[in-house]
């Protein structure tokens, strides 16, 4: 292999690429689709007519998602400030 490319280094930023590029945004979306489940009470609904609520387990879903999101996004921003 070529001595310029060191690829323990180059797999590393492959698979933290691969997790906050695309898996946090990922998670992101699969809570919003949990908050839109079937089964829950309907809300009041607006004054365009959409009815807004959900179903219980979707919702803790999503705060399940959302609070991993930002658990990442809290992550990253502290590594990047600690510098390590």
């Amino acid at each position: 292999m070529n001595s310029w490319i060191d690829l323990h280094a180059l797999w590393q930023i492959v698979v933290v690429g691969l997790i906050a590029g695309a898996g946090l945004p990922a998670l992101f979306a699969v809570g919003l689709r949990a908050l839109s489940l079937p089964g829950g009470r309907p809300g009041p609904a607006t004054e365009e007519g959409q009815v807004v609520g959900g179903s219980i387990p979707g919702m803790i879903a999503a705060g399940l998602c959302f609070a991993v999101v930002l658990a990442g996004i809290g992550w990253g921003i502290y590594y990047i400030v600690a510098g390590t």
